[in-house]
């Protein structure tokens, strides 16, 4: 599964605002709109754990490289 490199610590907590800083992060590190909006589409298929969990699956903080 690709990743991109973001901590989602201490971004708003509000659902837009993080789906927005996955949304930069991902276009700054290469990915396409197809991929962001399948991650995206996940995020908003569900609750707001929904959300986090799929955020968390596809971000991996600086620190753990």
């Amino acid at each position: 599964m690709k990743k991109i490199k973001l901590n989602l610590v201490g971004i708003d907590g509000n659902a837009f605002s993080l789906m927005g800083a996955f949304k930069k992060a991902a276009l700054n590190q290469g990915w396409n709109k197809e991929e962001i909006n399948v991650v995206l589409d996940t995020c908003m298929s569900g609750d707001y754990n929904n959300l986090i969990r799929t955020l968390d699956s596809y971000c991996i903080e600086e620190d753990d490289l």
